[in-house]
Order: C-alpha cells, then sequence, then structure tokens
C-alpha cells in the first residue's frame, strides 16, 4: 500500500489492483495487433522461406520478446510506485494517477451507482467503471484491463456490501 493513500478515513484496506485509461486500452490492443502481425509474418516465413528467413525471424521473435519483456517491466514498476491503482478500502475506493497521486476519492456513502461495461475480444478485453457520485456531474471512471481483472470481483463485492448494485 502507497503511504498516504490510506490517510482519507475511509477505514481497513481491502487491497489494490492495476487500473489504466483509455491510453493502457489503446496500448493492450497495439500490443495484440503486433502480436498477430508477428505471428503471421513467421507463418510466412516458414511457408515461403526467402533469403535470409533466419535473420527475419529471429529480428521478428526478438521484437516480441523485447515487448512482452517491456510489459512485464511497466506491470512491475507500476505496481512498485503505485501507478495507475485502485485501493479498495471497507468505506470507498482511491483511484491514482498515472504519477501515483489520488485522482479520485470516493467514500461509499457518496456512490449513487457503479456501472460495469465488459469488453471481451481478440483485440481488447477489459472491464470499465464508472463511480457515479452524488453532486458530481462526471464520473470516476477507469479501467481493468484483461478477460478477467482481479479487481472486478472485489470491487463489486465491496459496492454490494455497501448497498451499492453494479
Amino acid at each position: 500500500m502507497r503511504p498516504g493513500i490510506n490517510g482519507f478515513g475511509l477505514g481497513a484496506a481491502c487491497g489494490d489492483y492495476a487500473v489504466a485509461g483509455v491510453a493502457g486500452g489503446l496500448a493492450q490492443m497495439a500490443r495484440r495487433v503486433l502480436a498477430l502481425l508477428g505471428l503471421v509474418l513467421l507463418v510466412l516465413l516458414v511457408v515461403k522461406q526467402p533469403p535470409s528467413a533466419l535473420t527475419k525471424g529471429a529480428l521478428i521473435v526478438g521484437v516480441a520478446v523485447a515487448l512482452w519483456g517491456l510489459t512485464r517491466a511497466w506491470r512491475f514498476v507500476s505496481a512498485r510506485f503505485g501507478l495507475r491503482r485502485c485501493y479498495l478500502f471497507v468505506g470507498g475506493v482511491v483511484v491514482t494517477n498515472l504519477f501515483g497521486r489520488p485522482r479520485g476519492v470516493v467514500p461509499w456513502s457518496e456512490v449513487t451507482s457503479l456501472d460495469v461495461l465488459v469488453t471481451r475480444s481478440l483485440l481488447l478485453a477489459f472491464h470499465r467503471f464508472e463511480v457515479r457520485r452524488r453532486g458530481v456531474r462526471r464520473p470516476l471512471a477507469f479501467l481493468a484491463l484483461g478477460m478477467q481483472p482481479a479487481l472486478a470481483e472485489p470491487l463489486l463485492t465491496r459496492a454490494a456490501a455497501n448497498g451499492i448494485g453494479g
């Protein structure tokens, strides 16, 4: 738990989870398109066997491994420094921005609804959460990437425990 995040008087911590914005969703789609394109190119190299196919294949595999490594490194760094996280508490939710500062602090008593949009496809897989609050026009919106993100069930469980339907 990042220091200073639990200083909002929201009670005991229930966990912290990775979240993303629109750029994270687009990055996920770009990674998957590049992986699919690389796979197609590797199959074409095996079938056609052009000159220097081994070098071209090694280059494609190298790019794929570099993308995989960068993704893993970003996950480690963002978790270590509390970048783009959703912290669940007994009394509310705190979402941080790209720099680890709180972007939204919402006590459960102020939440009017929790809307969830689920997208599961070959190129995009995410859950989009919108936390609507009393007296605030714009909802607190964030993405949890993946087919079954770790955030989905605990967030909906905490919301249901506080009388908010998802």
